[in-house]
């Protein structure tokens, strides 16, 4: 399937344990799937291993192919994968729409270029008169959203959620895990969620596998 990510036979170890076992799975263009398990079953180690960042000891066998390429060849720059975190890791030296133009590709040149796409994004998420506040005056739910815009700004081929929904309260929880599924629907990106919680697995319209 075109755009599609695919996961064949992954194995995940570490020296004398296997943590995840010939895990195959295929998230399709605006799906997102879901891998579910408790904490130190080997999710994020998932995560770092597509994104081409996973360190020792850990190891992985397997294939993971996306838009039918097998990016696990590739350098972690190319792989044009974006990840969220539950830590929105937002420059608290910049200002909201720098760190929005931090994501952005080189090709968009321009300071003035930068800002204005910076300044639409953030008009679409309800965030307009944004763009020169500091990070640190914003709300965790205002961050979570700007971290997100950064995330698609740089234009992806695919998308990972780390838990980047466990430390919001229940009612902005549902809410932003809406806007992040939204977006990623909207701009067809197969999207990978691990998580730990029920509700997010739940929500989630595509494959899910418990570890």
């Amino acid at each position: 399937m075109t755009g599609a990510l695919r996961l064949e036979s992954v194995t995940l170890a570490l020296p004398g344990r296997v943590l995840i076992d010939r895990l195959s799975l295929s998230v399709a263009p605006g799906q997102v799937a879901a891998v579910m398990g408790p904490s130190g079953c080997g999710k994020s180690s998932l995560l770092a291993w597509l994104t081409g960042t996973l360190p020792p000891p850990l190891a992985a066998t397997g294939a993971a192919r996306l838009d039918g390429v097998d990016i696990t060849v590739l350098p972690p720059e190319r792989r044009r994968i974006g990840i969220l975190f539950q830590d929105d890791l937002l420059f608290p030296h910049l200002s909201v729409w720098e760190n929005l133009a931090f994501g952005l590709p080189a090709a968009v040149r321009g300071r003035a270029e930068r800002r204005r796409r910076a300044e639409a994004a953030l008009a679409e998420a309800e965030l307009e008169g944004f763009a020169d506040r500091d990070p640190d005056s914003l709300s965790g739910g205002q961050r979570a959203r700007v971290a997100v815009l950064r995330t698609l700004l740089a234009e992806p081929k695919a998308l990972l959620l780390d838990e980047p929904f466990g430390k919001l309260d229940a009612s902005l929880r549902n809410k932003f895990r809406h806007f992040v599924f939204e977006h990623a629907r909207r701009q067809r990106l197969p999207t990978l969620l691990v998580t730990h919680d029920a509700a997010d697995a739940e929500a989630a319209d595509g494959p899910r596998v418990a570890l």
